[in-house]
């Protein structure tokens, strides 16, 4: 009975520990949270600016009419303009967000079954692994699709809990200079968008190429009216429309990678710190069935101590 009782008592005693520490890990995920709900709430201003004017560029048909210029520059650069080049789909690029750690609920899970879901449908090949391009940012995304053969593009792991700006910069280069050499045709963003602390929800956006119909529609008040009624804009170029797109489409392909990172993390931590939240309520549960197992075992003996006294005295009597 004696060994029974310090069993329990050292798995309350472990219970405790391991409560502390999800304890812990929740309050820093919470701050994480925080964090980047402030920074995500001042680049969405920014955000919203720049998908404004491109959204302005494609009603006016300024992407239409710059798409037919999207070859590539004699110097081997990468020509801006060819973001908006649409050609036969061979190969289709996914970019998976994933986290770099567990710990984080389904998070996870449920963007790599979403993904997988988006797989099966955009393929055309008979293994569907033959025209897909892998790239990931995030470890466990990336090691998922390694164990499953799938072909990986490029792999970006350690994004920074509240990532900044030029962070991305280099992810959004890969990403383009990858499309500008035709290692895939059309691009796709998957990851969990953040709708408040206790639910998030898939999203899959096309990212390549930047066409009128995939950058949404916006309405304005400067704007003019054509004959019909309907509202399009109307643009005077200075110095040329090459040049203004030149400067746009890289930043609005940055705001694209870079609000989706803000998202997604945002996403994560706030599924850290829910899942953090739930393994601490699971613990006080563990802890109140111990103790009340523990009090009984003790009652249990205290009872039997006490019969045995009673009969030993009974007989010496």
């Amino acid at each position: 009975m004696a060994g029974s009782l310090q069993s329990v008592k050292r798995r309350i005693s472990s219970t405790k520990k391991t409560q502390q520490i999800t304890n812990a890990m929740q309050m820093v995920s919470t701050v994480k949270l925080n964090q980047i709900q402030k920074h995500t709430a001042s680049y969405q201003v920014y955000a919203a600016k720049i998908r404004s004017v491109i959204t302005h560029l494609a009603k006016s048909h300024l992407l239409d009419a710059a798409n037919a210029s999207g070859a590539k520059k004699d110097d081997g650069q990468i020509n801006t303009l060819g973001m908006l080049q649409q050609r036969p789909i061979k190969k289709n690029g996914i970019v998976v967000m994933t986290s770099d750690r567990g710990l984080v609920g389904s998070y996870n899970s449920t963007v790599l079954k979403e993904t997988m879901s988006l797989i099966q449908n955009v393929s055309k090949a008979a293994n569907k692994k033959d025209d897909i391009v892998i790239l990931a940012i995030g470890g466990t995304g990336a090691d998922f699709f390694k164990q499953r053969g799938y072909n990986i593009g490029y792999e970006y792991r350690g994004v920074s809990d509240v990532p900044t700006f030029k962070e991305i910069r280099p992810i959004v280069q890969a990403i383009v200079t990858m499309y500008d050499s035709k290692a895939y045709d059309k691009l796709y963003v998957c990851y969990n968008h953040f709708v408040n602390t206790l639910t998030s929800a898939f999203r899959v956006e096309q990212m390549l190429p930047i066409t009128a119909e995939n950058v949404g529609d916006m309405e304005d008040s400067g704007i003019a009216e054509n004959e019909e009624g309907k509202a399009e804009p109307t643009y005077d170029t200075e110095p040329s429309e090459d040049a203004i797109l030149e400067v746009i489409l890289p930043q609005y392909a940055e705001s694209l990678v870079y609000g989706a990172i803000l998202d997604a993390k945002t996403a994560e931590h706030a599924s850290s710190s829910t899942a953090m939240k739930s393994a601490s309520d699971n613990a006080d549960d563990i802890i109140s069935s111990l103790q009340l197992q523990y009090n009984r075992a003790r009652q249990s003996a205290i009872t039997t101590e006490i019969t045995e006294i009673t009969g030993a005295q009974a007989a010496l009597e």
